[in-house]
């Protein structure tokens, strides 16, 4: 039986960003931060590069939302080219800014995605080790971690990738959020994998609006994510035709999502490309609304912009 749902607050949504590398891709960025903070995200999630490529960007990102509007930031953080010494004087650098939430996550290679990764000798080897580092250094932040509906291209079988998962949550991660998928019946079954293996804690759906199909492609290849031939069908035709590109990937975002919906599921983790349109679109249709009249959250960004 389907549980109806009120339109105006059941729903809580995170919004993930990127820091930017110029100036122009800076005003981009907080032009979305502008456009979706009066939505009183859960929080949201600033990413870290492989080899710490843009450490130092994260940070500045970082601590710039913390004090220049009211939204919670979740630091990423990884293990990739940096020793355990140096991976929490980044976490404790992060306290004193004021960041409590931490996403937690082994990283990728030097090369991305389809680059081979090494441990530093002197590092945390994975995510597992990385949580409980964190846990360490202060057991009251909040840990995120990633899961894999399909499971991690490197995992050689469903049963390994699931193992890291709870060992993860074992050592103090409260939520994991999924990589991007388009299968809701492909999430479906990895949750009941997940819960079967006495996971309890929230498994947060990624949702990627397609932005630019061709690219998105790419990247699910890299990372194991699966294009259903029904999803290359609907853009088919679309590369030169922007406006109608937008509207077919606002529709298909908005199916996906209100599917999940009708599935029970409440919270959802937007990775928003740092472009707040069709995230904006789609959240309206889950009934997410600023607040009448505006409110701080609106008046301080204004002011930040």
């Amino acid at each position: 039986m389907i549980q109806r749902r009120s339109q105006r607050s059941p729903f809580r949504v995170s919004f993930e960003f990127f820091p930017p590398k110029t100036p122009k891709m800076e005003e981009g960025l907080w032009d979305s931060i502008q456009r979706l903070a009066p939505l009183s995200p859960d929080f949201v999630s600033v990413t870290y590069g492989a080899g710490g490529s843009t450490r130092e960007r994260t940070h500045h990102t970082v601590k710039r939302i913390l004090s220049e509007t009211p939204l919670k930031p979740a630091a990423h953080l990884t293990c990739v080219d940096a020793s355990r010494d140096e991976v929490d004087a980044v976490v404790r650098q992060y306290r004193e800014t004021g960041v409590r939430h931490f996403v937690a996550l082994r990283g990728d290679g030097q090369a991305g995605a389809g680059g081979a990764y090494e441990a530093h000798p002197n590092g945390y080897r994975n995510a597992v080790d990385l949580t409980a580092g964190i846990k360490a250094i202060d057991p009251e932040i909040e840990i995120s971690v990633s899961a894999y509906p399909e499971k991690h291209p490197e995992s050689p079988d469903f049963a390994t990738d699931i193992d890291l998962l709870k060992r993860k949550v074992d050592n103090g991660a409260t939520r994991a959020i999924t990589q991007f998928f388009f299968d809701n019946d492909v999430f479906e079954r990895y949750v009941e994998r997940v819960r079967r293996a006495g996971i309890y804690v929230p498994i947060v759906p990624g949702i990627v609006p397609i932005h630019d199909f061709t690219k998105i492609s790419r990247f699910s290849a890299a990372t194991g994510a699966s294009i259903p031939l029904w999803l290359a069908e609907r853009f088919e035709g679309l590369e030169n035709d922007p406006q109608t590109h937008s509207h077919v990937a606002a529709a298909v975002c908005a199916e996906q999502v209100l599917d999940l919906v009708e599935r029970g599921i409440g919270d959802f983790h937007f990775y928003t490309m740092n472009r707040a349109d069709l995230v904006y679109s789609i959240c309206h249709i889950l009934g997410l609304r600023p607040s009448a009249g505006g409110d701080d959250r609106t008046d301080r960004i204004e002011q930040a912009a």
